[in-house]
């Protein structure tokens, strides 16, 4: 291939290439693509790096360096990223339950201990999904409370009562970093030291390393890790930050630091039971004589259902991770975090320009997506295309880490808020706030949470605050479907089964102090004033 030949900032292909294509074997062929895109995509590189600000030049190098390894390795696998025949379950003793960690108890110094823990929240979403501007984070989801403000608290609550020293980081993206530190102004008299690092950048509409499989070199890169690793910390507790029931867990915490068998783990995932609602979350398994993570993104299509099956693969991963400083450190410096790439294909309009920023890289693909990764080119998009998006994701390390272990935790450890539905959940009265913290109501009198789901004219958080007077009283609630133009009143209780269909061009009011139990509720039914 000619070095001199001109490429196009949107990767086409020249006629010398396009000749070189009809003359040359499959392999070949294969191999003349792959550098005819990583020569264009070092070009649109070089170009981003030439208006980096003096002082940027070698923070931007390293963004782009992670960028372009990414992309090498993209180009370079073929087929899925498993062997499916290689997959199996875990040893018994790879995933502890929860109980026999928790049996242990807490030591007199569960203070210094603590003093060795930083929580590290990924903050890099925006609530785009929920109809809303900026970072996720900054939504209310609980008196007024956002997710930053409950996380907040909880660590203020810790340093409080232990009289410790535990640090908040977020690591944000380019889309939330702005955002999130202007807010963090508010909590400048609290009892929390927050530091922020930055996931990845974008220059020029191009996006560098994608996915929150970002957060090791990124954390490295910042040097807060070495800052921190100087100050005597030890662990760090990664969740994301939509993740209410990802508090700091004392148990998890001092098995970390005392190990029964005095050989401390690198790294700790915690995982919960499946229920049908979980069945395409990622599960660990023992794959090559490592503790592996497998996101249904990886798994060939005929396997796609044995993935799903509940009575197969039993858990998934929850995205609470407990990492070790050191172990972080040891492996960057040595180029040794392996995490597998995670290819899906998108459809992108012009609607969903911000949700798929968020992701990361992206590409034009000239017709259906495929999993064979060459019949595509690189170029910045606008809407309406295909794209894959190419991610990274944190839990994926864990077969790089030495002594890695599983925990079994119970379910109220994963109370994500990704939708309206859940946020009704945790507004509602099914769970008592304490100190940044949500419980399950003593009240309840099952440990299971309702499964609810409201439909379109819920989606965006003003249309869901709009249609409800008072959240309702669920305590007794099992199964609850919202479909169409429906409102409701003040106080009113819901028990069971309750499903309520409004069809197009109808209308329900549900009235104040109404009690709805195991009832299907259709048509029209309008409150008038008079």
């Amino acid at each position: 291939m000619n070095p001199g030949r001109n490429a196009t900032g949107g990767g086409a292909l020249t006629h010398d290439f396009s000749q070189a294509m009809s003359q040359a074997g499959s392999s070949q062929f294969q191999e003349v693509i792959r550098q005819e895109l990583e020569y264009s995509m070092k070009v649109e590189l070089d170009k981003i790096l030439a208006t980096a600000h003096s002082n940027e030049i070698e923070h931007t190098k390293k963004d782009l360096e992670g960028f372009k390894k990414l992309f090498h390795r993209f180009l370079q696998e073929k087929g899925p990223s498993v062997d499916w025949g290689k997959i199996q379950r875990p040893p018994e003793d790879s995933i502890q339950p929860y109980e026999k960690i928790k049996a242990r108890g807490l030591p007199d110094n569960i203070a210094s201990v603590l003093n060795k823990l930083v929580v590290v929240k990924l903050n890099g979403g925006l609530g785009t999904s929920m109809g809303c501007k900026g970072p996720k984070s900054l939504i209310g989801v609980r008196n007024e409370n956002t997710f930053l403000d409950l996380t907040v608290q909880q660590i203020e609550h810790l340093n409080k009562s232990y009289n410790t020293d535990v640090p908040l980081v977020l690591m944000n993206s380019f889309n939330t970093d702005d955002d999130t530190k202007k807010i963090l102004q508010k909590y400048s008299h609290s009892r929390v030291k927050i530091y922020t690092f930055n996931q990845s950048r974008r220059e020029h509409g191009v996006l560098v390393p994608p996915g929150h499989g970002d957060i090791y070199a990124s954390f490295y890169n910042s040097g807060l890790l070495d800052n921190l690793i100087a100050e005597g910390k030890e662990y760090i507790f990664v969740s994301n930050i939509d993740n209410l029931g990802a508090t700091v867990d004392l148990y998890i915490l001092n098995h970390l630091m005392n190990p029964p068998n005095g050989k401390r783990c690198e790294f700790v995932m915690e995982v919960t039971n499946k229920t049908r609602a979980d069945v395409k979350g990622g599960t660990l398994t023992q794959y090559e004589n490592k503790l592996r993570l497998v996101e249904i993104a990886q798994v060939p299509k005929a396997h796609v259902d044995e993935f799903k099956s509940v009575s197969k693969f039993k858990i998934f991963n929850t995205n609470n991770l407990w990492i070790a400083l050191s172990a972080i450190k040891r492996l960057q410096e040595k180029n040794a975090i392996d995490m597998e790439i995670i290819v899906n294909p998108k459809s992108q309009t012009g609607g969903e320009g911000g949700a798929l920023a968020e992701a990361g890289l992206r590409f034009r693909v000239p017709g259906p997506a495929p999993r064979v990764h060459l019949s595509f080119l690189f170029q910045t998009l606008d809407g309406g295309l295909n794209v894959i998006q190419l991610e990274t994701a944190v839990g994926a390390a864990i077969k790089s880490f030495e002594n890695s272990l599983g925990i079994n935790v119970p379910r109220s450890r994963f109370l994500p808020v990704k939708t309206t539905s859940d946020l009704l959940l945790v507004m509602s009265n099914l769970y008592s706030l304490n100190a940044g913290s949500l419980t399950m109501s003593e009240k309840r009198e099952f440990p299971t949470v309702p499964l609810v789901k409201l439909g379109s004219s819920f989606t965006k958080v003003q249309d869901y605050l709009r249609r409800f007077e008072s959240i309702p009283d669920m305590l007794e609630l099992d199964h609850l479907t919202v479909s169409g133009d429906v409102t409701f009143g003040k106080n009113v209780s819901l028990k069971g089964t309750v499903i309520i269909i409004a069809n197009h061009g109808d209308r329900i009011d549900i009235p104040a102090g109404a009690v709805l139990e195991n009832k299907i509720v259709s048509g029209n039914l309008r409150i008038l004033d008079h």
